[in-house]
């Protein structure tokens, strides 16, 4: 039986600035599935990023209802929701957030310092994980200007991933790659939907929203189209189809 990860109900989100009122979403209904991958699209002011942010715990909505993995996080104060950000969402963003002065595996620990539970060597034990998991466990000991910009990019994944978390919202994780790593990239986000995460990508880019199951767009606030993705671009063929950079040192 499939279960129901994430759930809205009449969501709505108004700024108000004076006298002026900015209604950026405008009652969400949206139902995610575990397992799915979903990619959400929309014109700047669409209300694309702001649903993100509510849907991240980064924001409270003005009105309407938010379940989380069975939690109603609309309804819970910061302590907690912080707590529901380390430990149940993963986040991976267009410009990494990588520490410079902190070498991958030290990054990927990050989110791990929060755990009680877990000491040193298990800390390094679940980063080294997530880093092989992305494929780039032998870059681990390398700070964050010595990788590429993929490199960097799998670095923030492995860092989204290292909690276990129900899902993981991605935003805009291809904006500063080129075209071949950000099919990298996006290949690595196949693989984790493949090994059963489930995946809430935001991007303003169609062709990465091919690689996603679901297509959700946004415009003034509102879900205007919700569809599933019949035949999703497969990463890992497009990239075979690409021409090869030099190989990176």
């Amino acid at each position: 039986m499939v279960k129901q990860l994430l759930q809205t109900q009449n969501l709505s989100k108004t700024y108000t600035m004076g006298d002026i009122h900015v209604h950026a979403l405008r009652g969400i209904d949206l139902s995610i599935n575990e397992g799915e991958f979903i990619a959400i699209m929309g014109a700047s002011g669409s209300g694309k990023t702001t649903f993100m942010n509510l849907l991240g715990c980064l924001d409270k909505p003005s009105s309407g209802s938010y379940i989380l993995d069975e939690i109603p996080v609309h309804t819970i104060n910061e302590m907690d929701l912080a707590q529901i950000r380390n430990q149940k969402i993963g986040y991976v963003f267009q410009s990494f957030y990588l520490l410079p002065r902190t070498t991958a595996l030290e990054n990927v620990e990050l989110p791990l310092l929060y755990c009680r539970k877990c000491n040193l060597h298990e800390r390094h034990e679940k980063a080294m994980h997530a880093l092989t998991v992305v494929g780039i466990k032998d870059r681990a000991k390398h700070f964050p200007n010595q990788l590429s910009g993929g490199q960097q990019q799998r670095v923030a994944i492995a860092r989204a991933i290292v909690n276990n978390p129900v899902f993981i919202l991605a935003d805009e994780p291809t904006g500063n790659l080129d075209t071949r790593t950000s099919v990298e990239v996006m290949a690595v986000f196949q693989e984790l939907h493949r090994e059963g995460k489930t995946i809430v990508l935001v991007t303003h880019e169609n062709d990465i929203a091919q690689y996603a199951d679901r297509q959700i767009t946004f415009r003034d606030g509102r879900i205007i189209s919700d569809k599933i993705n019949p035949n999703p671009r497969i990463a890992i063929d497009d990239l075979a189809k690409l021409p090869r950079l030099d190989e990176e040192e």
